[in-house]
């Protein structure tokens, strides 16, 4: 064989490429969104939840529609302007109107008893861990003609 007529990899060229999470692009936006919160039913309790763990009303979470899980966000109550920071772990809410569902847990920070909804500011405070971008490897073969 011709070792001048083989064709040889000459180089590789790497290429680290960023992907964004499309669901950044969502509704709530670091700037935060307003709309209703309402509070997680109570049957829910021990329930999966979308991102695989289990409800638990005694911890500080939410459902988003579309916001990475493990998602940090501060949802500031409207009419007394009492906060919590919850953490996104379902998605949510199935109901046309509502914003977020929050955990009883929550609800309970914010001073909501028996109304179980309420007018909200959701704002995005912390990134999901790894979620917010993604590094690749892209390698790409140079061979002689």
């Amino acid at each position: 064989m011709n070792p001048l007529t083989r064709t040889v990899p000459l180089a590789a060229l790497v290429v680290s490429v960023v992907l964004v999470t499309s669901s950044w692009a969502s509704a709530a936006t670091p700037a935060g969104e307003s709309g209703l919160a309402a509070v997680y039913s109570t049957k829910l309790q021990g329930r999966k939840t979308a991102s695989g763990e289990r409800y638990d009303r005694n911890q500080l979470t939410t459902a988003h529609p579309s916001l990475p899980f493990g998602t940090r966000v501060k949802v500031t109550r409207a009419d007394n302007g009492k906060s919590v920071i919850l953490r996104v772990n379902d998605r949510g809410p199935r109901e046309p109107g509502r914003i977020v569902d929050i955990s009883s847990a929550a609800a309970r920070r914010i001073g909501l008893g028996a109304h179980r909804m309420t007018e909200v500011r959701v704002e995005v405070v912390g990134a999901a861990p790894n979620a917010s971008t993604k590094h690749v490897a892209v390698a790409k073969h140079h061979q002689a003609p």
